[in-house]
């Protein structure tokens, strides 16, 4: 099976959404497609689906799908419940209409054998048989099964109408039914939002082993290393191809442009050098066939372009705090949180400084517990209580606004009424509120419109406490990178709840987690928690089996140093990429691109962090290969 899309473009009235598309899905490819909100990423999916999206690109290949066969392709938005009163089981068996008719036959045969077992009734039976078996009919109902309770639905729910469950459960049915339904392209649109860590764990297992071919949009860093094999990069409307996951994307990405840069200041130099000894000698009698020589060169030479800089725009501020709290910020003890029934018992303490992470299932009580820490629901037994000269503020993931007609501009003025207009705009201006923007109401701002205008009033009040509940839900890469360095460099106060595990893993240095109906504190970072992990699952399989032995305790705990010092490895490798971003941003900025001497300053630390990451990856390559 092969799908393919040769100089494609997508416009929506005037506008060119994708202007030049090449693109191609390989039998059993895992595919993700990235680039910033807006971008055109949802679009290409469903110019996929939709051929007659397409026109023709702005390329010189002639434009045109190709496919082999009649391949099925699933998208979730497609998926749509006929009748609300069906049951979620009923609504489930649908996709197996043919396994269930088989059983129907079976039944009814093997009743009429019972009566007259005559030959050729018993080789009817026989080939219903074998197609039930070779259809996996003997293994369907455990399919199904383990992918219900995965997504968080019990044996009860099978036996619910479709209308007795909420929206964001009937999602996760569409994406079961998909799911189950196996389609020969399979097209995903951020398929880990409002999925816990153990359920995208399990996604990533079941999508890596899919046996046919998977696409997929999604800001989910460490979802798409583990999965992807081929990234398509959407930017100023052109599609990029990369081959790997999305680490090897970025290094890609990265080596590309420098390359490109380099090649083309290169040739602009050798340019400009031919051209100043053709001007100097071209009037000159003995020299003039030598500089037309050099003219003639110019002229056939293969031109490089100008390499695009990255699409950086982001958010920014200069983010402080006020006062400083005391050395203990908060203590929790023997806290029961819920609301008609208890949902987990917590005890922890937090310092300054301290940057905790809650992670684990969904309806354990995360974003509970963060809600009775600010008071929002009571507390149902047990204390808490906050430290001295602790000021904190609330990233509500739900994102409420108290009057949603008012402006960008009247939110913020309202809660700031005291700072002029040029200083309220200057705020907003750092999160991409500029110009007319400020003008729009609450009401029709995108998701991650939202979460930047409330990050933008919690950080202007610079507490020293921050309470975030999925802070980077509706934001692009590009927006979560830019979070991750303000709260790495925050000098406050940090407890958060996500499901992102790339984010967990830059931010927290210590962890809460919700599993099994237990709440357990751990000091370690998210990678060094995932090897704690893994060396204990290792240790009580082998204590099952009752085939410990000395030496392979000895092993798995070597094994653990490696794994927690690669986990310190990955920590620093990220905090000089980062550093190298940042700097790299710094001399794009229209200042210091003519300040020649500050432009060598950044360089030269560039490539000291270079130096620096070349050793790292260096020890890291070197230790990976040993586990």
């Amino acid at each position: 099976m092969n799908y393919k899309i040769v100089n494609g473009s997508v416009s929506y009235g005037a506008e060119t959404i994708l202007e030049e598309i090449n693109f191609e899905i390989k039998e059993k490819e895992k595919i993700a497609i990235v680039g910033r909100n807006g971008s055109g990423k949802s679009t290409l999916l469903k110019a996929i689906i939709h051929n007659e999206l397409l026109e023709e690109g702005i390329g010189s290949s002639k434009f045109g799908v190709y496919q082999q066969g009649s391949p099925v392709i699933g998208y979730l938005k497609q998926i749509e419940f006929e009748d609300a009163n069906t049951t979620l089981l009923d609504e489930i068996l649908k996709i197996y209409q043919i396994l269930t008719d088989l059983e129907k036959k079976m039944i009814y045969l093997e009743n009429q054998l019972k009566e007259d077992s005559n030959e050729k009734m018993i080789r009817e039976y026989t080939d219903t048989l074998e197609k039930y078996k070779r259809l996996d009919g003997y293994t369907y109902q455990k399919e199904y099964e383990t992918v219900l309770n995965k997504f968080g639905f019990d044996k009860e729910d099978k036996y619910k109408k479709i209308s007795e469950f909420s929206g964001g459960q009937k999602t996760k049915i569409a994406f079961v039914k998909l799911l189950l339904s196996k389609p020969d392209i399979l097209l995903l649109d951020e398929p880990t939002n409002n999925l816990d860590i153990t359920t995208i764990e399990w996604l990533e297992n079941y999508l890596k082993n899919y046996p046919k071919s998977v696409v997929i949009v999604s800001h989910d860093r460490m979802f798409l290393d583990k999965i992807v094999s081929k990234i398509y990069e959407i930017e100023y409307a052109t599609l990029t191809e990369y081959t790997g996951n999305y680490a090897s994307f970025e290094v890609q990405k990265r080596m590309n442009y420098e390359k490109q840069l380099k090649d083309y200041e290169y040739q602009q130099k050798e340019i400009k050098r031919l051209q100043t000894i053709a001007d100097r000698f071209r009037y000159k009698p003995t020299k003039a066939k030598m500089a037309l020589s050099k003219l003639k060169k110019i002229e056939q030479m293969v031109k490089v372009e100008e390499p695009n800089q990255y699409d950086l725009r982001t958010f920014h501020t200069n983010f402080s705090i006020e006062v400083n709290s005391g050395n203990k910020v908060l203590t929790v003890r023997d806290l029961e949180i819920g609301y008609d029934k208890v949902l987990s018992k917590v005890s922890f303490e937090l310092y300054k400084g301290q940057k905790l992470g809650i992670i684990g299932a969904n309806g354990m009580g995360k974003t509970t517990l963060l809600r009775t820490l600010m008071g929002m629901i009571p507390k149902l037994s047990g204390t808490f209580e906050y430290g001295y000269h602790v000021k904190k503020e609330y990233f509500d993931q739900q994102l409420h606004f108290e009057d949603k007609n008012r402006t960008v501009l009247e939110e913020f003025s309202k809660e700031f009424p005291n700072l002029t207009i040029t200083e309220t705009r200057n705020a907003l201006g750092a999160f991409m509120f500029s110009g007319e923007d400020v003008l729009k109401k609450i009401a029709v701002l995108s998701g991650g419109e939202r979460s930047r205008l409330q990050l933008c009033k919690i950080f202007k009040k610079k507490p020293n406490l921050l309470i975030l509940d999925e802070p980077t839900n509706h934001m692009d890469i590009i927006g979560k990178e830019s979070l991750e360095y303000l709260l790495k460099n925050y000098e406050g106060s940090l407890l958060f709840v996500s499901h992102d595990r790339y984010f967990v893993n830059k931010i927290a240095d210590s962890l809460l987690v919700f599993e099994n109906g237990k709440v357990k504190y751990f000091n370690l970072t998210y990678n060094e928690y995932l090897a704690m992990k893994e060396n204990s699952e290792e240790i009580e399989e082998e204590n099952k089996n009752e085939k410990i032995q000395n030496s392979k305790t000895l092993e798995n705990k070597e094994k653990y140093k490696i794994r927690k010092r690669i986990g310190k490895l990955e920590t620093e490798i990220s905090k000089r990429e980062e550093k190298i971003k940042l700097l790299e941003f710094e001399m794009q900025k229209e200042e210091v691109c003519t300040d020649y001497v500050k432009l060598g300053e950044l360089q030269k630390e560039i490539q000291n962090l270079n130096d620096e990451l070349d050793i790292l990856l260096n020890e890291w390559e070197e230790l990976s290969s040993n586990i």
